[in-house]
């Protein structure tokens, strides 16, 4: 499990095929202190297994099937990923519950300028959509975010974003069309599966 505060930017330093999919090393320094074989990492929202280490890099395979259903398909040698550890249970949560078992993925549509922060809207499909609430929380990019406006008619939502928050995710570097990982906060899913259960 993961919090969506996010840990470090990494940076994928390689992209090797493996069978049934590809292994990415990405180096990310200020995570490794305590990395072990197995450990599971959250990269740009997507829940991996470290399968090799050493004091800089770490390794992960990812399956065919994960890159056809998220946005890992645009990464490529050089790109920038956000990068958190599964929290411990001494860890303070800092933002909502996160999986990372990703939902779906949205486009950027535009960037507005709103005083020091930036409105960022994008577009997704319905499916996401649906468990979208104003105020609520949702995971970009394994970005732990709250949902500041939404417009089930153009199939949009907006996100915030303040300087910091840029500085220390991908938001800084994000440019109109880019594709991102969305993950909807679980308790919209829980809910709606008791509501089914007691319409049986």
């Amino acid at each position: 499990m993961f919090t969506g505060i996010v840990e470090a930017k990494g940076q994928v330093r390689s992209i090797e095929p493996v069978e049934r999919g590809v292994r990415l090393v990405i180096q990310a320094p200020e995570v490794m202190g305590d990395v072990a074989l197995g450990d599971s990492i959250a990269v740009n929202g997507i829940c991996l297994t470290v399968v090799a280490f050493d004091e800089r890099y770490f390794a992960v395979d990812v399956m065919q099937e994960t890159l056809d259903r998220t946005a890992f398909q645009v990464l490529d040698v050089g790109s920038s990923v956000n990068v958190e550890r599964a929290m411990q249970a001494s860890d303070r949560f800092g933002g909502h519950i996160v999986s990372g078992h990703i939902d779906g993925t949205g486009i950027l549509e535009r960037i507005e300028a709103d005083g020091i922060a930036n409105w960022y809207h994008f577009s997704t499909s319905p499916e996401i959509l649906r468990y979208i609430v104003m105020k609520g929380s949702i995971s970009i990019d394994g970005t732990s975010l709250t949902i500041a406006g939404l417009d089930d008619g153009a199939g949009e939502f907006s996100v915030s974003i303040i300087p910091h928050t840029a500085s220390q995710t991908l938001f800084g570097e994000y440019e109109v069309g880019r594709v991102v990982n969305l993950e909807n906060d679980l308790i919209g899913k829980y809910v709606e599966r008791l509501l089914e259960r007691e319409e049986i």
